[in-house]
């Protein structure tokens, strides 16, 4: 991922000197257990620990070259850091890797940057979660215009519309911990994963002290339905960063001008039309996003591999896994900074709700006129009646307003007053039950 959308904390998991260092706990773990069980001599794994320790915690730029040298000549990556570790270790340096092969270090590596990677990921989320809460408490009652098809529909809370999308973050934060946990396995089952020249109670070992749960069963590697469900879960997640990227890009539209993103000072929106001001943080957003749920696909693609391993997988996950973490921790970091400090104007949100002269109360009205008498029918065609007439002359000198479009046709006059129909038609009754849903969401 490049650097303009790369945050250090997420980088630096993926770094070339921190899969080296969870290479050599794996390796120095599986010594020790190995020397418990007599498989190598108990001086050997206290020399590999104590000779390769320091060594992967200091090593830096040069260290990472010489083994990018060594990895010239070897053309395999894990024969190469044996190497340069063993430089550090001395004769005993023979008795790491017995028994293993490299898939296991290097998936078992991979399920410990992949839960470290989504513990931020699930800290991204739940500050989205924060500054969607104190916003949706802070426009509870905060009237505005819900549509549906980009048309006014009914009135509803913008209150409620971070509510709604509070609840899907909360399931977003449920479906991280659940992806977490599908990838976080342990395979130290040798070639072909038999356990054939390596003991379980070596895998069991390394495993518990890595946080991570033992593979039931595994060829050489450890089975990709497992990473295709955790990038299609950042999938989803990525899904609804777009989703209210999306509905902050449509509220700050000209005409609508409802909310919109802070304008620091200073800012520029145009290098050539000094007035604009940009959606261009939630324009980013929809575009990570949209990066975001491309890597799904090849993570499902890589379900399949030959027998029993190929490194098919290998190449894919070296991109995906970085840069699908990396987009995705930057692109909720700044949806929840965008939310904190998201611009919103209740009094044009009062103009818009207004704006079509009151046919958004109009189910109000069919159901008041129904329950006054009038067949369903017959409700309907005069409500849309008296809403087409608002509709039509709306702007115009001689417009009038829904309510006095109902009222001079006979058959709703005849069995309603203007009181009856205000009453009706009363914008409270829309957000009667705002506090029941708000206790669902947020207890």
């Amino acid at each position: 991922m490049v650097p303009r959308y790369t945050r250090p904390a997420m980088a630096e998991i993926w770094s070339p000197e921190a899969r080296y260092r969870i290479w050599f706990e794996i390796e120095a773990l599986a010594a020790e257990k190995m020397a418990e069980l007599g498989t190598i001599p108990a001086g050997a794994a206290a020399a590999i620990r104590a000779g390769g320790g320091p060594k992967v915690a200091a090593m830096g730029a040069a260290d990472v070259a010489r083994i990018d040298e060594i990895e010239s000549v070897t053309r395999h990556d894990v024969i190469a850091f044996l190497t340069w570790l063993g430089e550090g270790i001395g004769e005993d340096a023979r008795y790491m890797h017995q028994g293993l092969t490299s898939s296991d270090v290097l998936d078992t590596c991979l399920a410990v940057q992949m839960t470290r990677a989504a513990d931020l990921l699930i800290a991204d989320v739940e500050s989205v979660m924060s500054a969607l809460k104190t916003r949706a408490l802070e426009h509870k009652f905060t009237p505005t215009i819900g549509r549906s098809h980009g048309i006014h529909a009914e009135p509803t809370t913008f209150g409620l519309k971070l509510a709604n999308h509070y609840a899907e973050f909360s399931r977003n934060r449920q479906r991280l911990i659940a992806a977490r946990a599908e990838v976080a396995t342990c395979a130290l089952s040798g070639p072909i994963g038999t356990f054939a020249s390596v003991d379980p109670r070596v895998e069991e070992h390394v495993a518990a002290k890595l946080g991570l749960a033992v593979e039931p069963v595994s060829t050489q590697v450890i089975p990709r339905d497992r990473h295709a469900a955790f990038f299609a879960t950042l999938a989803v997640v990525a899904g609804a960063v777009e989703r209210l990227s999306t509905e902050v890009r449509h509220l700050q539209r000209s005409e609508v001008r409802e909310a919109e993103e802070f304008f620091h000072k200073g800012q520029k929106g145009s290098s050539a039309m000094p007035h604009k001001r940009n959606p261009v943080l939630s324009e980013n957003l929809t575009g990570l996003a949209r990066l975001v749920r491309g890597y799904a696909m090849p993570a499902l693609e890589n379900i399949t591999l030959w027998h029993e391993r190929d490194i098919s997988h290998s190449s894919v996950e070296r991109v995906i896994g970085p840069d699908a973490t990396i987009a995705l921790d930057f692109a909720l970091m700044r949806l929840a900074g965008m939310m904190e400090k998201l611009t919103v104007y209740p009094e044009r949100m009062d103009e818009n709700l207004e704006g079509l002269g009151g046919v958004v109360h109009s189910q109000k009205v069919l159901l008041a006129l129904t329950q006054a008498g009038m067949s369903r029918e017959g409700a309907y065609s005069a409500v849309q009646q008296a809403a087409m007439a608002t509709w039509l002359k709306l702007g115009k000198p001689d417009a009038q307003r829904f309510r006095e479009n109902l009222l001079v046709q006979p058959e709703v006059s005849a069995v309603m007053s203007g009181a009856e129909l205000d009453a009706a038609m009363d914008p409270q009754r829309d957000f009667r039950h705002v506090e029941t849903i708000f206790a669902r969401v947020f207890g």
